[in-house]
């Protein structure tokens, strides 16, 4: 560990000395507000990071390192720097694309779910379906948090020396491994422990083929995932770019299409070998079990990781049961031919909520950075709290908040229509059925937009950073709300109609 650290103040010296200055271009900041950077990067750099480390060193907020903008109206933070200013259409723009891209993967797997639905393992082994939104849960539980964490790591110049890039890369990758394998058993034996529950009837060749395919499925899609995360990660880092831009929305859009995609498949052909060959589904559960050993060895070998090996495991193991009775919901909705229809929107209403809400998480976070310590509010968050007050123009995040909300109704408009046009459906949707969709719709994004208002300031006050502990939270309940909504919207145009 001393010599990890000897490694991050020597590249800390060296990347101190090429910090860009005003003859690069950068807005000019007066000498008597400007920070110490060179002296808080190497104060920052000599001590070990975790997940739930500031997303930047205070120095560089509120300078052109972090922004290409000061605003002179906005309040100081506590060490005396200025938090960035961006504009209406700025924010926009930054969020729409991201959003866009990230809807359309969440199109594209609930095509998917409503095509697979049919096959004989799903008809079959109804239980499956329950397993849908924990493991398509995964990318906020596990990638978002991969994407963050090597962002982080580029932004504070620990990914300079190939070695530490590498132990670190390697590190993360194996803890994502360990919290896959053990998340993806534990979401197979909450499936079926629900659908025993329901059915009064527990077979146990069908638990071994839910634990099978949920923890192939887990391990499969978190590598690949993984993998793709790094090279973007550091391909960005090649080309100046900013991860923390282009990583999550990238982990949103394609991680609901591949863990859909090798579920439908593993499953379906595990559901084919089990009656000639019973014992193969037990066989690979626990050889995938058995390598757990393996990643937590290699997981430990660096310090970051290993520190998350034990501190990681509430937030997502918590996301993952409230997903699972989302999955209950959407298990119940299959069988009802009145409910005909929920599984094509299910992940886009799920997707576009969690998205939207794990942004404005990320921006009252950074606002909390900024102006307090760990531990203690800022002034203007003290006091009762009233739920319209988040989307007060006037409040910290409120003009987000309403950005947020207003892009709910276009959005989801726009993902409507896009299935239509690829399904070639003869007739369109229905003004009925556009209607309550998107009042559910609205209806999910209003209350978690509340409810993440309130959970970040409470995370924050109890200690725990909120960029790393509230978004298993939001994406978990935005699947819980949004299939409820949808179900609910499906039935209310059964009797309409």
């Amino acid at each position: 560990m001393g010599s990890i650290t000897d490694a991050n103040q020597k590249e800390c010296q060296l990347t101190s000395a090429h910090l860009p200055s005003r003859e690069n271009g950068h807005q000019s900041i007066p000498e008597s507000r400007r920070p110490d950077i060179t002296s808080s990067f190497t104060r920052i750099c000599s001590k070990e990071f975790s997940e739930s480390d500031h997303l930047l060193p205070t120095a560089f907020y509120g300078t052109t390192l972090a922004s290409g903008t000061i605003s002179q109206d906005e309040p100081q933070n506590i060490h005396g720097q200025e938090m960035p200013s961006e504009s209406i259409r700025v924010m926009v723009i930054q969020i729409l694309v991201p959003f866009l891209l990230a809807g359309f993967g969440t199109v594209l797997a609930g095509m998917l779910l409503d095509l697979v639905q049919h096959w004989d393992v799903f008809s079959n082994v109804t239980e499956i379906f329950i397993l849908v939104p924990p493991l398509l849960g995964l990318k906020g539980n596990l990638e978002m948090t991969l994407a963050s964490r090597l962002s982080t790591a580029v932004n504070v110049g620990r990914m300079n020396s190939s070695s530490e890039k590498w132990n670190l890369i390697i590190g993360n990758l194996a803890l994502k491994q360990v919290q896959a394998t053990v998340l993806g058993f534990l979401a197979a034996l909450v499936a079926s422990a629900l659908g025993w529950i329901l059915e009064e009837e527990l077979i146990m060749n069908h638990v071994a083929l839910l634990c099978c395919c949920s923890v192939m499925t887990a391990f499969t899609a978190s590598l690949l995932q993984g993998i793709l995360m790094v090279g973007v990660i550091i391909g960005s880092k090649k080309v100046g770019v900013n991860p923390d831009n282009i990583a999550t929305p990238l982990a949103a859009s394609f991680g609901d299409i591949i863990t859909l995609g090798l579920l439908a498949i593993i499953s379906q052909g595990f559901f084919y070998c089990m009656e000639p060959y019973p014992y193969i589904t037990y066989l690979v559960c626990i050889v995938f079990l058995c390598l757990t050993p393996v990643w937590v060895i290699i997981s430990r070998r660096h310090p970051e990781s290993q520190k998350l090996l034990i501190s990681s495991w509430e937030p997502i193991i918590t996301a993952m049961v409230i997903s699972s009775l989302g999955g209950l919901i959407l298990d119940r909705t299959i069988a009802d031919p009145m409910l005909e229809g929920v599984v094509l929107y299910t992940p886009v209403i799920n997707g576009v909520g969690g998205n939207l809400v794990s942004i404005q998480a990320s921006r009252i976070a950074t606002y909390l950075h900024f102006h307090s310590l760990l531990g203690e509010l800022p002034d203007d968050s003290k006091g009762c709290y009233c739920p319209c007050s988040s989307f007060w123009a006037t409040a910290p995040n409120g003009r987000s908040a309403q950005v947020l909300l207003m892009l709910t109704i276009p959005g989801h408009l726009v993902f409507v229509y896009t299935i239509y046009l690829i399904q070639g459906s003869p007739t369109p949707p229905t003004a009925v059925f556009i209607s309550f969709y998107l009042v559910a719709a609205f209806t999910q994004v209003f209350l978690l937009l509340g409810i993440t208002d309130v959970m970040v300031h409470c995370l924050w006050k109890c200690g725990r950073d909120p960029d790393s502990f509230s978004i298993p939270y939001l994406t978990a309940l935005a699947d819980l709300l949004g299939t409820a909504f949808l179900a609910l919207c499906f039935l209310l145009m059964s009797l309409v109609t």
